[in-house]
């Protein structure tokens, strides 16, 4: 009998893999609860900061910019050829095989500072709703004549020892029901945010907000230049998923070419994701005009129903105590293998020893992964600890994402994979837009920086009661 060659097999695929069975929807799924996440709460505040006009089109505009160069990198999950060419397994391996070695580590570390800057963000915004709980039952309780003050470090150090307990579950990221849990909450409390803001604006009877935003009557002429940077920090981190999007593909079948289909689910996930964020953000504007507070569903603009504004702040927990861990598993994992390559005769980095957890059942411990994931989730927790301000690190983690993993790194592979000539109509075209986001971004991560200093004029360390 005949042996099938592997890329004709039923079962492998032609780099001897087992048949990936992705499809559109599938894709499509994957990047919808990859996008949608808490970067959504602050949307509305966002929008306060440009106005009626310029929110929702500088929104579109983030929009296209992530669709377009989205479309560019997965034309790089193969190498040299988008159709029959090498695989690139991840990001990484993308730039590693376009770019070289050079920029793969300038990928890296911007990459992994992105990556513990979410799990510090994840830390405040996990710790805020948790505090949102326990005052909107305080408000409630005492008919708002309670302030309700309580610190947030408490529940900081609550989340970190949970997350302390989770990292030590090894592939934690790989449980297969985490990415379902994940999506309901995501929609859970983003409807529900979306929901609140529709019921506000028919409350009020009208649409609430101005053309240009927030006055400089309201704030300075400088605080209004600041937080309208912040404010595009902010929506780019609610469009950051290019970093995930070769790994999604490398689970899309082929034929159709995995680059044909993938296209065709970041084009409709984005506009999806875009309807939803328009609905989130303008409502919530339209609702609380220029006063939208920073998160929408802990800024206390909505005081009832108090039970509704629970589900969806535990919602929020536990969709952020899942992707915590997700996000950092690669942080994880690089450090380990690393360690283990550095010191492999170290019985303290390399041994495991079985802990019985029952007659069938033993748990693999090993020293180093309990120190050393121990001591990052410390670390993220103080550091949030320190600055609590859920805004300012969004906007941070948005304008670092935004134009070096969103924009710089798929333009550049694009180039090299298409061959495209040097000072082309077609070159000096996308490295004109990279160019102009590069501008973005600093511009976003001046003013989300500008507004950490300014909060830490007023903010106590370990002391302050909201």
């Amino acid at each position: 009998m005949a042996v099938l060659p592997i890329n004709d097999s039923p079962s492998f695929d032609d780099d001897g893999r087992p048949k990936r069975t992705g499809t559109f929807w599938t894709a499509s799924a994957h990047i919808i609860t990859a996008v949608i996440g808490s970067g959504v709460l602050s949307l509305a505040w966002a929008i306060a900061q440009l106005g009626w006009i310029a929110g929702p089109i500088v929104m579109l505009l983030f929009a296209f910019i992530g669709y377009y160069t989205s479309c560019l990198l997965v034309d790089c999950y193969r190498s040299n050829d988008s159709v029959n060419g090498k695989r690139n397994y991840t990001y990484m391996h993308a730039v590693r095989s376009f770019l070289g070695r050079g920029q793969t580590v300038a990928c890296g570390v911007i990459q992994y500072m992105d990556l513990i800057g979410v799990a510090i963000g994840y830390t405040i915004a996990s710790s805020i709703s948790m505090m949102a709980v326990k005052r909107s039952n305080c408000f409630h309780k005492s008919g708002g004549k309670n302030p309700c003050r309580m610190s947030s470090n408490p529940f900081m150090v609550s989340f970190g020892a949970v997350e302390i307990i989770l990292s030590q579950i090894p592939d934690f990221d790989q449980i297969w029901w985490l990415s379902t849990v994940a999506a309901i909450m995501s929609f859970t409390y983003s409807t529900i945010g979306l929901a609140l803001g529709i019921a506000k604006v028919a409350e009020n009877g009208s649409f609430k907000g101005t053309v240009s935003g927030i006055s400089v009557e309201t704030v300075t002429q400088t605080q209004k230049i600041w937080r309208t940077f912040q404010a595009l920090g902010d929506i780019a981190f609610a469009y950051s998923f290019s970093v995930i999007l070769i790994e999604i593909q490398d689970t899309i079948r082929c034929p159709p070419s995995e680059a044909k289909t993938m296209k065709k689910a970041s084009g409709f996930s984005i506009t999806v994701t875009t309807i939803f964020y328009l609905l989130c953000g303008c409502m919530g504007y339209a609702a609380f005009g220029n006063n939208a507070p920073d998160n929408l569903l802990t800024g206390f603009g909505f005081y009832n129903p108090y039970w509704l504004l629970d589900i969806a702040n535990v919602a929020i927990v536990i969709h952020l105590v899942g992707a915590y861990q997700v996000f950092c598993q690669p942080v994880f994992a690089f450090v380990e293998k690393t360690a283990a390559q550095t010191w492999p005769d170290s019985a303290f980095i390399t041994k495991h020893y079985k802990l019985p957890l029952s007659s069938s059942r033993s748990y693999n411990i090993n020293f180093f992964r309990l120190v050393w994931r121990t001591l990052f989730v410390c670390f993220t927790t103080i550091v949030a600890m320190l600055l609590p301000f859920f805004n300012d690190i969004v906007g941070i983690m948005g304008a670092l994402q935004f134009w070096p993993l969103t924009v710089y790194f798929p333009v550049q592979m694009y180039i090299v994979q298409k061959k495209i000539a040097k000072w082309s109509v077609k070159w000096v075209c996308v490295q004109t837009m990279s160019m102009g986001c590069l501008l973005i971004s600093i511009a976003a991560g001046v003013g989300s920086l500008i507004g950490v200093v300014l909060d830490l004029k007023v903010y106590k360390p370990f002391n302050t009661r909201y």
